[in-house]
């Protein structure tokens, strides 16, 4: 071809019904599965993403195919259908508004069908899809590249569309998510959640043995949270002050919150529950030690304390932890006790636990001891002190961090005998995933909220900001089995979507399987070497949005913890100290750059165009 067609995307794109029906992706209490995956700070609609995909490759609606669709209305609503819409959204989100304000009930799905991105085509639709291509490109067998993959909307609807997929990421952990995300899904399908379920039933059992001692509970209790305050020494008194912004822990209808008491007497502050309205107003949770860096001493009647203080503290390594509250889940809710001295003992046994650990972890690479970067665009990490990266854990966090790692190799090596490298590699690498998010559940940076009764995730801001008290799992019961059932419901969900009916219909028409259409690359998308000149029709990216996230530097907390967790699956990924910030075009680190790229789709006849 001579010419490039003009193609549905710059002609005539129902914008207004994809936006509305992508709002159902973030807003639904249950996101797609390739969002729970793992943390990414870029997550993009799947609705929008095939529309991109597709209104690239489609035509323009013309007189030549009238014998096809008659009108270009009747072209859009095929279009709308093709990608999963077969309402109009836009409308039913003004319905829903309405009902808002009125307190009208609509039912549990006024949109009146499922959302869009769970659809697949089916047979009558691919053919078309097909005639098509076939017209506008002479093949329907059409490559799609997205060479700032990132979390992998846009490759997988190409994928699940039956277009050749190459894909390009230059961030590592990015890179795993991807090959867990596409590869693995595609290429082993069905049989990938078993063996996830299986081999992370040993991973917790391990892990829940060498880790009981710490986390005593009674016979029938589970521990939801430990609740934690970070200390500085009062510089009135030398007493620990805990720090919080406030001492809820519950709020709503039936309200509970943490008391603290300074007893003259006392050597620490100690704690008390209080419940419902009266007490807790009383008590008045509000009322904090910390606010905006700044604190103030109940021991020294509520004098002030300059936050240059508790900088200087931190950084001197004396910022510690005081334990104030646990939740337990009884009854099919959360009720919450002030620790006992069985609690103090075993926190205490965890300490000693990890100075005598630490050393032979240190020798085997075990533990994360990465500088945080002393260039950066968030500092609070050093001003709070936490030069590297395993101060990001309190010491019974990093203890059972470090031997969720230890486990994890073992049962690595154990997969792979059993059932190959390709597959051992495979759910080694969910079984990696699964652990960070034990790391984002389980660190200094988790908020308790109090309006959901929830650990928040380390991530809910896309930075490292810093909290004055924070959440703890019970690693050795909850954290492992839940991050592993979120990692198998996630994985499970992805390999649905790539539907073998559907994409038997592409490979009935001459396409090969989906796995075969897939080809990764890792490195810098100026230099895209592993794809060939002219080989991808459609170039359909999201790249870095000037400095809205600094993808590198936040995913650096995931980064160190993946290279050991899945570093010898992936040689080279992992052979920097951190992620590579000098080719990230970001506004920060490639300032002149980053001014010139905004949001776009663009179709070209090849990758070299």
């Amino acid at each position: 071809m001579t010419e490039r067609p003009r193609v549905l995307i710059e002609d005539r794109l129902p914008i207004e019904k994809i936006g509305a029906e992508s709002l159902r992706d973030a807003s639904a209490a249950k996101k797609p599965p390739l969002n729970r995956l793992h943390v990414w700070w870029a997550r993009r609609p799947l609705t929008v993403s095939r529309a991109a995909i597709l209104g690239s490759l489609l035509p323009a609606w013309s007189e030549e195919l009238a014998d096809v669709f008659a009108t270009a209305d009747e072209y859009e609503n095929w279009f709308l259908k093709l990608i999963g819409i077969f309402g109009d959204p836009a409308a039913t989100r003004r319905v829903l508004q309405r009902a808002k304000e009125t307190g009208e009930n609509l039912g549990p799905n006024p949109y009146g069908y499922k959302r869009a991105f769970t659809y697949n085509p089916d047979k009558e639709q691919v053919e078309t899809l097909h005639e098509l291509l076939r017209r506008t490109w002479g093949t329907a067998d059409l490559a799609v590249l997205d060479s700032f993959a990132g979390g992998g909307s846009i490759p997988f609807e190409s994928l699940r569309y039956g277009f050749t997929t190459y894909v390009n990421e230059l961030n590592p952990v990015a890179a795993v998510i991807l090959k867990a995300t596409l590869d693995y899904p595609a290429r082993f399908g069905k049989k990938l959640v078993p063996l996830i379920q299986k081999y992370g039933r040993m991973l917790c059992e391990d892990i829940e043995r060498r880790l009981a001692p710490y986390f005593p509970v009674e016979p029938g209790e589970s521990v939801f949270a430990y609740l934690w305050a970070r200390t500085v020494a009062c510089p009135y008194t030398g007493k620990p002050l805990p720090l919080s912004p406030n001492w809820w822990l519950v709020k709503g209808s039936k309200p509970v919150a943490a008391k603290p008491v300074f007893h003259e007497d006392a050597e620490e502050a100690k704690f008390m529950i209080v419940k419902g309205r009266a007490a807790v107003e009383q008590a008045n949770p509000d009322k904090g030690t910390v606010s905006r860096g700044n604190a103030v001493s109940p021991w020294a009647h509520w004098q002030a304390i300059d936050g240059d203080y508790i900088k200087k503290e931190a950084q001197a390594g004396r910022m510690g932890q005081q334990l104030y509250a646990i939740g337990l889940k009884k009854n099919g809710g959360i009720e919450f006790r002030p620790p006992e001295s069985a609690d103090f003992e075993a926190v205490e046994r965890a300490e000693r636990a990890l100075v005598e650990k630490r050393p032979v972890w240190e020798a085997a690479g075990l533990v994360p001891n990465e500088p945080y970067p002393r260039v950066a665009t968030d500092m609070r990490p050093l001003h709070y002190g936490m030069p590297i990266w395993a101060d990001f854990f309190a010491p019974r966090q990093l203890l059972s961090l470090c031997t969720a790692l230890e486990v994890l190799s073992e049962v690595g090596a154990r997969v792979r005998d059993e059932n190959g490298e390709d597959v051992g590699a495979a759910v080694q690498t969910y079984l990696g995933l699964a652990l960070d998010k034990g790391l984002d559940r389980n660190s200094y940076g988790n908020r308790w909220i109090p309006q959901r009764a929830v650990m928040g995730s380390r991530f809910e801001r896309h930075d490292f900001s810093f909290k004055w008290s924070f959440g703890e799992f019970d690693a050795a019961h909850n954290l492992f089995p839940w991050a592993i059932d979120q990692v198998a419901d996630a994985a499970g969900g992805i390999v649905r979507m790539i539907d073998p009916k559907t994409q038997g219909l592409f490979v009935a028409a001459g396409l090969t399987a989906p796995a075969a259409r897939l080809h990764f690359s890792l490195g810098n998308a100026s230099a895209l070497n592993a794809v060939g000149d002219r080989s991808a029709r459609a170039v359909v990216v999201d790249p870095p949005y000037y400095d809205n996230v600094q993808y590198s530097e936040c995913s650096d907390f995931f980064y160190v913890w993946l290279k050991r967790s899945v570093g010898t699956v992936y040689d080279g990924w992992f052979s920097d100290l951190l992620t590579n910030k000098d080719d990230e075009a970001v506004a920060t680190l490639c300032a002149n750059v980053a001014e010139t790229l905004t949001p776009f789709v663009i179709t070209v006849e090849g990758a070299g165009s």
